[in-house]
């Protein structure tokens, strides 16, 4: 990591701005998200707080404008989970997110999952853009229940993209 690179690990002090950052950012998934699984805000403090207790290991994408952006890391067994990637509002479609994807999956241990709303179809396409694809049905409800711990609501309107080729 070089100084003027914009991409770190978060730390403790950064609670705050990643839970702002995740709730300003999941605004672009209204209208994607089933409503009954939409929340205001999207993710509350204390979700926030379980999900890095699981090991969801954020990072921060920061400039002089401030924190931007987020994207969690999370080693799962034999794959790597990219978790909650979300990129302020205002700072969307200028390239911070394929950056940050492009930093953590050299960081991947074994085949990168990502799991995101099916209707979020704008997301998928940016990972598509990146070099993942979207697995099989049948694949996605075994890897959902194999390595996430969301409800089952979750895995019946989700897809997963991976950057691997073969099944898992």
């Amino acid at each position: 990591m070089r100084d003027d690179d914009p991409i770190r690990p978060a730390h403790g002090g950064d609670f705050e701005s990643i839970w702002s950052v995740i709730n300003d950012g999941a605004q672009a998934y209204r209208g994607s998200i089933p409503p009954d699984r939409l929340h205001d805000p999207y993710m509350s403090r204390e979700e926030l707080r379980i999900e890095i207790a699981a090991g969801v290991q954020f990072w921060i994408y920061e400039d002089s404008g401030g924190i931007a952006a987020v994207m969690g890391l999370q080693y799962v067994q034999d794959v790597t989970l990219i978790r909650h990637a979300y990129v302020l509002t205002e700072r969307q479609r200028g390239g911070i997110g394929g950056r940050m994807l492009k930093r953590l999956s050299v960081l991947a241990r074994g085949p990168v999952l990502i799991g995101t709303w099916a209707d979020a179809t704008w997301a998928i396409r940016f990972y598509e853009r990146h070099g993942f694809r979207t697995v099989s049905h049948d694949e996605k409800e075994r890897l959902l229940r194999k390595y996430w711990q969301i409800p089952e609501r979750q895995v019946e309107t989700s897809v997963v993209l991976t950057n691997r080729s073969q099944r898992f």
